[in-house]
């Protein structure tokens, strides 16, 4: 079970005629990633996660990539929520809630989250391209759609401007990261209570 005593680290290996993926997060980690997805989009995309959530995430995956990017990419975002709702455990103590504005260059997003136990997502971002690098734009907003669902955590993400899609999509994941990073803080004040009225986040 998880404790605000100990690092709390998840893991998770999915394993289909599309994907083999082994994940593993340490929510209590200095920011190291180590990850493969034959997707370099992809790759910097997840690095951010782990950099700026200061997250150590370990993630391998090999797909289908000679008919298309979209298994690998939907994989890879379900296998890291496993693991990440295996490290988050109950909850106890955590704050639960937050937010992150993060620009980059000209381009600015905000993202919400909550540790509810309940996977929902929202994103709102306008593509000027068809791909960002070998990526889709949908399928940039799909990988965190299927991490919110399978973390089980509510998010809300908006790019408010830009121009770059690169941008975009760095400032968008990058105020994620920030936002999990401070959603997933233990919290002193707490004594170690559940975030809930309910008593329960599960």
């Amino acid at each position: 079970m998880t404790t605000a005593l100990t690092e709390r680290h998840g893991s998770y290996r999915r394993e289909t005629r599309e994907t083999s993926i082994d994940v593993s997060i340490n929510l209590d980690g200095s920011g190291i990633a180590d990850v493969s997805t034959g997707l370099g989009m992809l790759d910097h995309m997840i690095s951010q996660l782990a950099r700026h959530g200061i997250f150590d995430i370990s993630l391998h995956a090999t797909g289908d990539l000679y008919i298309d990017a979209h298994h690998t990419t939907e994989d890879a975002g379900i296998a890291l929520g496993r693991a990440f709702a295996d490290a988050l455990g109950d909850g106890t103590g955590i704050v639960r809630m937050a937010d992150a504005l993060v620009p980059l260059d000209e381009a600015l997003a905000h993202v919400a989250v909550d540790l509810s136990g309940r996977g929902y997502a929202v994103t709102a971002v306008t593509w000027s391209s068809e791909k960002v690098g070998e990526l889709p734009g949908d399928l940039i907003e799909h990988f965190p759609h299927s991490f919110a669902r399978e973390g089980r955590f509510n998010l809300n993400a908006r790019v408010l401007s830009g121009v770059n899609d690169h941008h975009k999509a760095e400032s968008m994941f990058k105020a994620l990261a920030r936002a999990l990073c401070n959603a997933t803080r233990i919290e002193p004040r707490r004594a170690g209570s559940t975030p809930s009225t309910k008593g329960t986040l599960a």
